[in-house]
């Protein structure tokens, strides 16, 4: 008679999390940091149709990095469930610290109770309201409680941390993470803050310091003072003239726009492959 194999708890989550870790660092990075004007994010990725950064609800924006389809299901999931929310009660009760907790209580489910884990790491963004925060005020140190950006980071194991100037994630972080916090200024511009993450995503790579181009990069923002749906992204003809020195001119990249989302937009389309996440739901929201 054969023994069975048994490992203990503690090598099963080590495992786990090694799993997961190796996934997500043969990625490329995304940078979210807070700006005068709202939530910037940055990514490098060089394909235009696969997103890592996108909207989730009004003032709240999602960015991700590790397996494709994985996050493609958590962000689907996340909108559906922000959308039953804002129906069934309140469009202000859709919030990005309510939606955080969805999305770790979910990973932490999937760590713990699947054999696989989800190899993801996640970043959940909501801008303060006009009038709020510190980038709204002369004082970057007065900080109105009500209204200040919130960035939530959401690791595979459903641990989730709050940050309050940046969130580096996927791929070698410590080096940009070093950049950063050596260039992060409160209340800093648009281009400053785009200027700086692009240079930190440059620090690593076999060529670092490496120049990414606009065609190699995602840029989206949270705009604070947008009416209704405040997210929009950054075309690269806007990126390059935002990348460029001052007192230079950025010539126009040939085929680039702005891609603005209006207040009309629908969310993305859901593909019937990737409506696998299921999100905790409010009692009663069916």
């Amino acid at each position: 008679m054969t023994m069975p194999i048994y490992a203990s708890p503690e090598q099963f989550i080590r495992d786990r999390s090694e799993y997961a870790r190796k996934g997500i660092s043969r990625g490329r990075s995304v940078v979210v940091t807070t700006y005068r004007g709202g939530v910037l994010f940055v990514a490098e990725n060089h394909s235009p149709t696969l997103h890592k950064v996108s909207e989730i609800y009004d003032r709240i924006g999602f960015a991700a990095v590790g397996r494709y389809n994985e996050f493609e299901n958590l962000r689907t999931a996340g909108i559906r469930l922000a959308d039953v929310r804002g129906f069934s009660y309140d469009r202000r009760d859709v919030t990005g610290r309510w939606l955080a907790n969805a999305y770790a209580q979910t990973l932490g489910s999937i760590f713990s109770e699947h054999q696989k884990p989800y190899e993801v790491e996640v970043c959940v963004a909501e801008v303060g309201r006009p009038g709020a925060g510190p980038a709204a005020v002369p004082d970057a140190s007065v900080v109105d409680p009500g209204g200040v950006d919130q960035l939530y980071r959401i690791s595979y194991d459903g641990s989730i941390i709050d940050e309050s100037r940046f969130v580096v994630m996927g791929g070698t972080t410590e080096p940009v993470i070093s950049a950063l916090n050596a260039s992060f200024s409160p209340g800093w511009d648009l281009a400053g803050a785009l200027g700086a993450a692009v240079a930190a995503l440059g620090t690593v790579g076999d060529q670092a310091p490496r120049t990414l181009l606009p065609a190699q990069l995602e840029v989206a923002v949270l705009e604070r003072g947008r009416p209704g749906r405040t997210f929009r992204r950054i075309g690269s003809s806007e990126m390059a003239a935002l990348l460029q020195p001052a007192g230079e001119t950025a010539a126009p990249a040939a085929g680039s726009s702005t891609e603005p989302t209006g207040s009309g937009a629908a969310p993305e389309p859901v593909d019937a492959e990737h409506a696998g996440a299921d999100l905790p739901r409010e009692p009663g929201a069916d």
